[in-house]
């Protein structure tokens, strides 16, 4: 698959009469890879809304810039990349442009708003809609059990049942790229997701959810989403508790 080179009109903002979502932090997807030269911007970008506090952050690396050969400077496999985040990213795009074309960077607000990583005001504007419609969205909630692991409470109305996700990601990460279309680049990643588990079902009504196997290394942080299978819009999120050694 050949990723998208210019910033086409079909990138623009799309989705703005979004459904409700999120009781509390709208969440910013990132679809990124290190092997694009038209992304660190949107992942500088993603790190300062990691950091701002009214906002979910996620970064996910697609794997279809892997095996790009860009001239002398060769091919750059990423880091963090994984053929599931291609998926997702695919799948958001069949939901929100319906169409199954992709491109680098790509922001998703709320799983409902879609734009270029690096279009901040495009990216505000989602966010502001996506504030504006919290007040309709599911309270999650997400405490560390004493004995170790996560205890997750959902609750709220459904109209129809759907999933409760955990997302783990490292906080940060600096890499110096070697070879590709951003060959001697140092890049900091922020908030990349390395690993997305389906923790249950929801259908409305309060349910509690236990994670007990969940060990967070030093450097690494977790969210929860309450989401369809499609993916579709996120209709509650909220970050993990950050341990006391991390």
């Amino acid at each position: 698959m050949k990723p998208a080179r210019f910033l086409l009109a079909a990138a623009a903002v799309v989705g703005l009469t979004a459904p409700a979502f999120a009781g509390g932090k709208p969440v910013v997807e990132l679809f990124t890879s290190q092997s694009c030269y038209s992304c660190p911007p949107a992942e500088a970008y993603l790190g300062e809304l990691a950091q701002r506090g009214d906002v979910i952050a996620l970064e996910y690396h697609v794997d279809y810039w892997d095996d790009l050969v860009y001239g002398l400077a060769g091919r750059w496999k990423d880091v963090f990349s994984d053929p599931a985040f291609t998926a997702r990213q695919r799948a958001y795009n069949i939901a929100i442009r319906s169409r199954g074309q992709v491109y680098t960077p790509q922001m998703v607000v709320g799983g409902a708003i879609q734009t270029v990583g690096s279009n901040r005001g495009a990216v505000e504007q989602a966010i502001r809609t996506a504030k504006r419609a919290r007040d309709k969205g599911i309270d999650v909630d997400v405490t560390r059990r004493s004995g170790g692991g996560l205890a997750v409470a959902v609750s709220g109305t459904a109209e129809a049942a759907v999933g409760v996700w955990l997302m783990r990601f490292e906080k940060a990460r600096t890499t110096q790229v070697k070879a590709g279309e951003n060959k001697g680049k140092t890049l900091t990643n922020h908030h990349a997701v390395r690993e997305v588990r389906r923790i249950g079902a929801w259908s409305g009504g309060s349910r509690s959810y236990d994670v007990l196997d969940l060990v967070l290394a030093r450097g690494e942080g977790c969210a929860v989403l309450v989401q369809d299978e499609r993916p579709g819009p996120i209709l509650g999120a909220a970050e993990c508790p950050a341990a006391a050694t991390n």
